[in-house]
């Protein structure tokens, strides 16, 4: 479970910026379970999770895919000389089995500057697993340190001593690997995902009942879909038919392949399957846009299955970006959004990312947050003028 994410000099972010998860309000709940980040087109909304997702494949890749003598493939802030060449910060709090811990690392082009782990097995009395600046090591007094001090002698300058210490099994850094390997990042449907959809409908008849049952539920008359193996000539072995996935609609029995498909159906599979990983394992979902191709009421549908305790029985959570001000609303009377759960970002003229919550602005509990929204009360909206658009193509385009 997700309590924070910093980020410093990644992409569109160049100062730090932090993604909070702690309630403001409910003071039972250790953290909120959905977080909505909301912005104009090109502020920097994708960034935050790309940020996070970067870090991931850093924790995955930096011992056994970077290359020994080569740079730390980063993506710095690149429109600021200094910012292009200052270090960039990734750090995360997150609970594992009810354990806090804190996991971060600083680097630059070439090296790992600074990277930390610890945990917080006591309430808020901090446990050193390692520490690390430069070429100055420390490792904490419950750790295993013969162990340590050989994966310390593997771990290059350029790679991650918790991605060092996964391969290796290292018990002491097992939890916050598990962590990163949990999350989970909801794409839409491609080629790509063609296999991961049909692994779930495949896994077990009670996982495709459910991925069913959530689809009939979207009202997009589809009774049933199933994967489609792939068919071979006997004679040349040659593909006569590549794997798929079948939709069955109405009442008729007629299968249709995904090409027949529209794109809001394909995607509505696609992020179920994600969300039901993220649900049975009680893991972070991260969607970038995720109202793409999906009707205003059916992405709240999505949302409520990590809301209510009957369906999130593991703590799991849903960070997701998103341009749809409908979410800022009401469904059947509920406000489908949370105070403490609605996020913004803006880009400043230096073309940098900033990004705050809805809470600095101390909302009401009955504050119209949609209307005020696409007011520009929060200054997250993009500011377009009609007489600007009229004006560029009268003005200068006349030639069109």
């Amino acid at each position: 479970m997700l309590r924070s994410f910093r980020v410093a000099n990644h992409k569109s972010i160049r100062d730090e910026q932090e993604l909070l998860l702690v309630p403001a309000y409910d003071k039972s709940l250790t953290a909120v379970p959905i977080a909505a980040v909301y912005g104009a087109n090109a502020a920097g909304k994708s960034n935050v999770l790309d940020a996070l997702g970067w870090m991931r494949a850093a924790v995955d890749d930096s011992y056994a895919r970077w290359r020994p003598e080569g740079p730390v493939p980063r993506h710095p802030f690149r429109l600021n000389p200094a910012a292009a060449q200052a270090p960039s910060l990734y750090s995360v709090d997150f609970l594992v089995d009810g354990v806090r811990h804190t996991y971060g690392f600083v680097v630059d082009d070439a090296t790992v500057r600074e990277e930390w782990l610890y945990t917080y097995p006591n309430s808020n009395r901090r446990r050193v697993i390692f520490e690390r600046e430069g070429q100055t090591w420390s490792f904490g007094s419950t750790v295993a340190r013969p162990r340590f001090e050989l994966l310390r002698q593997l771990t290059r300058d350029n790679a991650l001593f918790l991605s060092v210490a996964a391969q290796s099994n290292t018990p002491e850094t097992a939890s916050a690997h598990k962590w990163f390997q949990q999350l989970r990042f909801g794409a839409r449907f491609s080629k790509w995902r063609m296999s991961a959809v049909i692994t779930a409908l495949e896994s077990s008849p009670a996982r495709r009942q459910v991925l069913v049952a959530l689809v009939q539920a979207a009202d997009l008359g589809i009774s049933d879909v199933r994967p489609r193996q792939p068919a071979h000539d006997e004679a040349t072995g040659l593909v006569l038919q590549k794997p798929d996935v079948e939709f069955v609609h109405g009442d008729s029995g007629i299968a249709m392949p995904t090409w027949g498909q529209s794109d809001g159906t394909l995607n509505w599979l696609s992020l179920l399957v994600s969300a039901l990983d993220a649900l049975e394992q009680g893991s972070l979902l991260c969607i970038d846009e995720i109202d793409a191709s999906l009707h205003s009421r059916l992405t709240p549908r999505l949302i409520e299955l990590f809301r209510s305790p009957e369906t999130n029985r593991h703590g799991a959570q849903l960070v997701f970006t998103t341009h749809d001000a409908t979410l800022l609303g009401t469904s059947f009377g509920e406000d489908i959004l949370q105070r403490d759960e609605i996020w913004f970002v803006r880009k400043g003229t230096s073309g940098a990312t900033e990004l705050f919550p809805l809470t600095d602005f101390h909302p009401r509990k009955d504050e119209n947050t949609e209307r005020r929204y696409l007011g520009g009360s929060y200054g997250a909206v993009p500011d377009v003028s009609e007489y600007e658009f009229r004006k560029a193509l009268i003005d200068d385009g006349a030639a069109v």
